[in-house]
């Protein structure tokens, strides 16, 4: 399932919703500068290299993909790129098969994230949709998305994808918005 690419157009270009792979390496790169140089760490936390570098993450993205592999901190989860057809990558979206209490509680089934400059486009609205069709597949009846109260793109991204809010939680000082998508 998660080997499937899922090609779309929007505002004129073609994407496509792909793994992340040792061809995107030097993509990735200049994903993440960009996010850097706007003084924001990548969302979602899964599109994140750490201490690692691009083939070390490469790994262990896909070893947290299968149950019997993904460390027992964690859910199992895929994490997709939304790229152009030159191969940029426009955002990142990690698709979690089960909620452990954290995620129930703040995190959600979903977290996505476009660089900065591609934001305002209709981008993540098409990336979350893609996404539940993923989410469908892998038998999940019910998505929890949540969002910081104060980002309003994000909340409408979810509204439109017929999110409904449920109830705002504080973590660390923060409003969180929890909301649910009926699959």
């Amino acid at each position: 399932m998660a080997k499937n690419k899922k090609k779309i157009e929007c505002l004129g270009q073609k994407l496509e919703l792909i793994r992340p792979n040792i061809d995107l390496e030097k993509e990735y790169h200049d994903f993440a500068k960009e996010w850097k140089n706007y003084g924001e760490e990548i969302i979602p936390f899964s599109a994140r290299l750490l201490d690692m570098d691009y083939r070390e993450w490469l790994k262990y993205t896909y070893k947290i993909e299968e149950e019997e592999t993904c460390p027992s901190h964690l859910v199992p989860a895929y994490t997709y790129f939304l790229i152009s057809k030159n191969k940029r990558i426009i955002g990142a979206i990690n698709i979690r098969h089960s909620l452990n209490d954290y995620l129930f509680n703040y995190g959600g089934h979903i977290g996505y994230g476009v660089r900065p400059s591609e934001r305002r486009k209709g981008y993540a609205s098409l990336m979350l949709s893609l996404s539940l069709l993923i989410a469908k597949k892998l038998g999940i009846e019910k998505i929890l998305i949540t969002c910081d109260k104060e980002n309003i793109g994000s909340a409408k991204t979810i509204l439109n994808n017929g999110g409904v809010l449920e109830n705002e939680v504080k973590e660390d000082g923060k409003i969180i918005q929890r909301y649910w998508i009926e699959l």
